[in-house]
């Protein structure tokens, strides 16, 4: 399918009323002469798009949770594929695609610690401006830190954004008349330069999209101040008046990814969507933190994976934190008389060979001279001591076993709400905790683990522990629905089928579909979990079997919970206005709309602990509340990096039986 420019082919003959025979005969030769000598004519446009996305302020090759240089990631090895990219043809685009300026503690030190001054150049302007960026478009993650804070930072860049999904919140205006926050689409002038060398002038359309989730996510930023509506409805409003305005190719920049299901209205994935509006010509996607073209998608009925085309449309999404270079060629051809996207390749550059393990793009040494400032002032941030831990803090194991990294921050939401909470209504009620982990390698990369030895905890593990700005928010929820959070959870399992019932061997017990961050467990009571059962909710929240029923033993204060009875439950504002689509989590159930970050209840914790345990130490131990129940005659395999066999003394019920070679390697979890 090619949704691309109309084409207007000239008529082989030109038939009019009353002419004679032998007329009509010299017009369809004068016809057929003029179509011939524009196929003479035709020439070709070799155009290549190039995508960077989910940056999330990895400028730098530089890990600062383990405090040290990375090959792994980091624009500046980006900049290094850019820069081949570029001098491998005359005409080439290059596009952001956002969730540039969150994600590490630089992001932070400039929103929060040493915040962005109006007239100040943002460190990632500071690096992208020197690119030649041709547009940007605005990520979820874009609005962490408020509007004020994100229009300060645009304000810097050298290129223009774009957004067509998000309005002013204007009380009284009619459906159809809201004003857009900020542009939503551009039409760009750009000469390129044909096969045979002669310069043409093209309009290129450009519109951007962001998840409608942000108002769930973001709730204290953005209620009040904007709106958001679905992507694909604004597509098909826009993209036929980008063409009417003359634009010849039209590229659409969603941060959003590709959901395989059906996608409904404002959907959070809706790429597949986006592939069925006519007149979009290509599409640079991102936000799931995947890459395509992969064998991911392969099979999918609208995926090409040679190609790199969705429903026929060139595609592509390049990983995250600079790790790829996304880059589609397009062949662009007029022979019909317009403009039209004759071919197009796909493809996905990497800065790491996985396979060898080894570096393929080298630092540029732009990027390190251009944030030096920046970097010193978040070295000194993430250095400074917070506390003495008595035992490593690690999540390899966090998936499958209640886990040291997620335990120590459920420790610190419980205080925190339990002071919050002293000479209130809710002050003699139960509260329990529900944290997930944010680091359990998989599809980020089998170094992306918590790892922190016993000794000083810095600011740079703190962060570590929780790597997103959420704000602290307590619910109010009853015992039923308690459990019914914990079967959504317990989506991110896999079914295990027992010998008995002809289940092999060995099986995989980690649904990889299912994202880790959406894996609360809950701590202050205590469950098991019996994966012979089917998932009862699906990985968006929508009810799979409703009969379903994982959760075993579930029990507060060593009795069987009471559905009716109230809890109070500690969360982050994502999960509590309804991130993750968990059964009956939504804004009515907040309690306790703190402003502090969960991070900083994590170091008021640590500090606290550290300063009253009697040996000036924090004990991160997890209290084991949980557990997967064994299957009978059925070892339940997970992979997890090589790394942590160091620790598995310290977790009997987990095996070694494959280094893979790659950084990950094959455990089993027993009784």
């Amino acid at each position: 399918m090619n949704h691309s420019l109309t084409r207007v082919a000239l008529p082989m003959t030109f038939m009019t009323r009353g002419l004679a025979p032998g007329v009509v005969t010299i017009f369809s030769f004068a016809s057929i002469c003029l179509s011939t000598l524009g196929s003479a004519s035709a020439v070709e446009v070799k155009l290549r798009l190039l995508e960077t996305t989910d940056i999330h302020m990895n400028l730098m090759s530089y890990d600062y949770y383990q405090d040290k240089a990375t090959d792994q990631y980091g624009l500046s090895r980006a900049v290094t594929l850019i820069k081949a990219a570029k001098a491998e043809g005359p005409n080439s685009l290059l596009f952001d695609n956002g969730d540039l300026l969150q994600g590490n503690p630089m992001g932070d030190v400039l929103a929060k610690i040493k915040p962005l001054k109006d007239g100040d150049v943002h460190p990632a302007y500071k690096v992208m401006n020197q690119l030649g960026y041709d547009a940007g478009n605005l990520g979820n993650h874009e609005f962490n830190y408020g509007l004020p804070f994100l229009r300060r930072a645009l304000a810097g860049a050298n290129f223009p954004y774009v957004n067509a999904n998000v309005f002013l919140d204007e009380k009284g205006v009619a459906v159809g008349a809201e004003t857009h926050a900020f542009t939503p689409y551009l039409i760009l002038t750009r000469q390129f330069t044909d096969t045979q060398g002669a310069k043409h002038t093209f309009k290129i359309g450009v519109i951007g999209f962001v998840p409608p989730q942000i108002m769930q996510w973001d709730k204290a930023n953005l209620e009040g101040r904007v709106t958001t509506k679905d992507m694909a409805d604004m597509a098909k409003k826009y993209v036929p008046e980008m063409r009417a305005k003359g634009a010849q190719l039209v590229i659409a920049i969603p941060h959003s990814g590709f959901e395989k299901g059906d996608v409904g209205q404002l959907g959070e994935n809706a790429v597949s969507k986006l592939a069925d509006v006519p007149g979009i010509d290509a599409i640079l996607f991102g936000h799931a933190h995947a890459e395509f073209p992969s064998k991911a998608l392969a099979g999918h009925p609208k995926a090409d994976v040679e190609r790199g085309t969705i429903n026929g449309i060139a595609a592509v999404m390049p990983g995250r934190w600079g790790d790829h270079l996304g880059v589609i060629d397009l062949t662009l051809d007029n022979s019909s008389g317009a403009w039209t996207v004759k071919t197009s390749q796909s493809s996905i550059r990497p800065i790491f060979d996985r396979l060898a393990k080894k570096s393929i793009a080298d630092a540029d040494g732009m990027v390190d001279q251009a944030v030096a400032e920046e970097h010193a002032q978040t070295l000194e941030y993430v250095r400074n001591k917070v506390a003495v831990s008595s035992a490593p803090i690690y999540s390899y194991f966090a998936l499958v076993e209640d886990d040291p990294s997620v335990q120590i921050v459920s420790n610190a939401q419980i205080a925190y709400v339990k002071r919050a909470f002293v000479g209130t209504d809710y002050e003699k009620l139960p509260v329990l905790s529900a944290a997930a982990p944010f680091k359990s390698g998989g599809r980020q990369g089998w170094a992306y683990y918590t790892d922190i030895p016993a000794g000083p905890l810095a600011v740079k593990n703190v962060a570590d522990l929780y790597i997103y700005p959420n704000t602290l928010k307590a619910v109010l929820v009853n015992g039923a629905q308690v459990r019914e959070w914990i079967e959504m959870s317990a989506g991110q399992f896999n079914q295990i089928t027992p010998a008995s019932a002809g289940g092999a061997a060995q099986q995989p017990l980690v649904n990889d579909a299912f994202p880790s961050y959406n894996f609360d467990t809950i701590d202050g009571v205590t469950y098991e979990l019996d994966l012979t059962q089917p998932a009862k909710y699906a990985v968006n929240g929508s009810l799979a079997q409703a009969s379903a029923n994982r959760v075993k033993n579930l029990k507060f204060d060593g009795q069987p919970i009471n559905p009716v009875a109230k809890f109070v439950v500690v969360t982050n504002n994502y999960r509590a206005y309804g991130g993750g689509n968990f059964p009956d989590l939504k804004a009515d159930k907040v309690i306790l709309d703190a402003p502090d970050e969960n991070r900083q209840a994590l170091v008021e914790f640590l500090q606290m602990s550290d300063a009253l345990s009697p040996n000036k130490q924090v004990n991160p131990a997890a209290d084991g509340n949980w557990r997967i129940l064994p299957v009978q005659g059925v070892k339940m395999t997970f992979l997890s990096a090589s790394a942590a066999v160091k620790y598995l003394v310290g977790h009997p019920n987990i095996k070694l039986l494959k280094d893979n070679g790659d950084g990950s390697a094959l455990y089993e979890l027993g009784r």
